[in-house]
């Protein structure tokens, strides 16, 4: 079966894939040279009684938790129909800034709601690919015949408004889902007419084996790497060296810019050196630098390019320095306890994980065969079965994911002992900033500075807060009235 290519784009209530919600989903099918296949597809998702949308979000797309909710559907049913078209076989599904955001709404949302997060992404011969550093690719590599639109400061932007804007493309409305997916698939045939062949080398990228031959630590060969965590004034670009492979993740590889000079790595505690690695801008001390070591993820589908697609023309657009790198590569490949000291530096203790369920994705663990049974007998279960379903669980987690997923999906199944139980869990979750993205009172302060600026909204603007305000207060538990 030929490969066809799933391009999607959600709009959401937040920034957070973990806290925020969706509110919009579109998807358009294609085959391999991107002419659409079948009809698209926009999908809205209906809101639970125990989130707070963010206002400015609500703004920017124009929709409000009403319309959501009047031509939605509960939570679990949105996120089966995008199953149905993500687990296809041979589907390639994609986006624009995709792995970092959409993908990352995805599997949330499909954890949420007892679906496997991450299967669609690889079973079947299915996998997952981002636009966006592809652009980035072109703009640093083979920038000819496309437009490149930039910001104030003179450095490209990437925004995809932007870049329709400025190539000719139509985009509708920037914030709205399918015309985002259209824009893209626009864009994607551009850029593979411009350089077919580099575009599919990029597209080869999405396979982690392949990416995983291209970094050796044993020679520590460089590589350009090209990456959103460069500034877009280099664009987006580095010559990188693998040192060693992340102590913890699998999938990751550690690499340095080449940029710098790699004394510190020699010089410093493995503690030093990640003090200087992760410590944020304010707790450096004043005339240290950043030590640029980063890590690689082999399943995001990352841009690795042999060193010789830096040519002369392309080190002076992008300020690479090629005998400096050179100079420093030579200093990293005569050291043999280099490995160890990155890889103890990356292996310091991991953050407190949280611990309410729905923020449990990553650090709750796998779940157990006999669990995936009881979450595929929980999908199949009649809504008006679920009342008197009683799921049997290993993990910790799903007791209350389950309650949760009744509560949000279906609350007309919860007994009178369950819904009071729910009235008093959904007031501490619409105060508790650790598992909310927008508490009450967080949303109060954003609606009263917004009401400041009402003279320079538009009416669809002051509509949509008013829409939102009366969402809020019609959704308030009890406990709001003692």
């Amino acid at each position: 079966m030929s490969v066809s290519f799933l391009f999607h784009d959600y709009e959401t209530f937040g920034a957070d894939p973990r806290r925020d919600r969706p509110s919009q989903f579109a998807a358009i099918r294609t085959d391999a040279q991107f002419n659409e296949i079948g009809e698209p597809e926009v999908i809205y998702c209906r809101q639970s009684d125990d989130y707070l949308p963010q206002p400015v979000a609500c703004l920017l797309t124009g929709i409000t938790p009403q319309q959501a909710s009047r031509r939605g559907v509960p939570e679990t049913e949105f996120a089966g129909r995008i199953l149905e078209m993500m687990q296809q076989g041979n589907t390639c599904t994609l986006g624009y800034n995709s792995l970092r955001f959409d993908d990352e709404v995805t599997r949330h949302l499909f954890y949420r709601n007892f679906i496997d997060p991450y299967a669609r992404e690889w079973q079947n011969g299915n996998s997952r690919w981002d636009l966006i550093d592809a652009v980035r690719a072109f703009y640093a590599l083979r920038p000819e015949g496309i437009e490149w639109p930039r910001r104030e400061d003179g450095s490209p932007s990437f925004k995809l408004d932007k870049l329709s804007v400025a190539n000719g493309i139509e985009h509708g409305d920037a914030h709205d889902a399918l015309a985002d997916v259209r824009a893209t698939i626009e864009l994607a045939k551009l850029l593979r007419a411009r350089n077919e062949k580099l575009f599919d080398y990029l597209l080869g990228l999405r396979d982690k084996r392949r990416v995983a031959s291209l970094l050796d630590i044993n020679t520590r060969k460089p590589m350009l790497h090209i990456s959103r965590r460069y500034p877009a004034s280099r664009g987006c670009s580095a010559l990188i060296a693998p040192l060693a492979m992340h102590p913890t993740n699998p999938n990751g590889v550690i690499v340095v810019d080449l940029a710098m000079d790699p004394a510190p790595l020699f010089e410093l505690s493995p503690e030093a050196i990640a003090e200087r690695v992760f410590a944020s801008a304010d707790e450096l001390a004043e005339g240290t630098s950043r030590i640029p070591l980063k890590v690689i993820h082999l399943n995001r589908s990352p841009v690795l390019m042999p060193i010789k697609a830096v040519d002369d023309t392309v080190a002076e657009r992008l300020g690479i320095d090629r005998e400096a790198a050179e100079r420093h590569w030579q200093q990293l490949a005569g050291s043999a306890d280099i490995a160890t000291r990155v890889a103890q530096a990356f292996s310091g203790a991991p953050p407190e994980p949280p611990a309410d369920p729905d923020l449990m994705l990553y650090s709750g663990g796998f779940f157990s065969n006999s669990d995936k049974r009881e979450m595929t007998r929980i999908r199949e279960t009649p809504v008006e079965a679920l009342e008197a379903l009683r799921p049997s669980f290993q993990d910790a987690r799903l007791e209350e994911m389950f309650f949760r997923y009744k509560a949000r999906n279906y609350p007309e199944v919860l007994t009178s002992e369950e819904q009071t139980r729910w009235e008093s869990d959904r007031w501490e979750r619409l105060n508790d900033p650790k598992v909310t993205a927008m508490t009450l009172a967080g949303f109060a302060r954003e609606i009263e500075r917004l009401n400041g600026e009402l003279a320079h909204m538009s009416d669809s603007e002051r509509q949509c807060i008013e829409e939102l305000v009366m969402h809020v207060e019609a959704m308030m538990p009890p406990q709001a009235f003692e």
